[in-house]
């Protein structure tokens, strides 16, 4: 059966031991939405939100929170990021910004909290920057899509 690796025998939180691990080159890409109303992705569009450039802002967030996100998770690894890349799009069908993060290293582990968690700042940043004129925006579906590299492989979300 399966154990939880960031537990040890115990029942205590430890940070994996990846002394040993031998560096590959490892990718991860999430996703994620920003849901809201007709309007407030009307002034998204046509760039009428008062703190800014909701998405380049957002983007700019999203690099910031995939280099900080052993600040921010307790038992991750402090990784030398070679490559963030954060992608947000307007899907006005949806009135949703859908979001895309993929983060790139060579490394002994992998980088999927760093691509997570560049999404989900992203989301916030949006959300921060729009709940002026729309606080029933939703964040949604911030999940794992990709991952290659390492001892695990790759995956691939359906």
């Amino acid at each position: 059966m399966a154990k939880f690796t960031h537990l040890d025998d115990d029942g205590n939180a430890v940070m994996v031991d990846v002394s040993d691990k031998e560096a590959t080159e490892r990718t991860a890409t999430a996703k994620g939405s920003v849901i809201m109303q007709p309007e407030t992705m009307a002034l998204i569009v046509e760039g009428g939100v008062k703190k800014g450039d909701v998405l380049s802002v957002a983007q700019l967030a999203g690099i910031m929170g995939a280099k900080r996100t052993p600040d921010l998770i307790p038992l991750c690894h402090p990784l030398d990021l070679t490559s963030v890349k954060v992608d947000l799009k307007c899907d006005e069908a949806r009135n949703a910004v859908l979001i895309t993060a993929t983060c790139k290293l060579k490394g002994v582990t992998g980088v999927e909290m760093e691509a997570l968690t560049a999404v989900s700042v992203a989301a916030l940043t949006v959300y921060d920057m729009c709940k002026a004129v729309d606080r029933g925006m939703k964040i949604a579906d911030i999940r794992l899509t990709h991952k290659a590299g390492g001892k695990s492989g790759t995956f691939e979300a359906d």
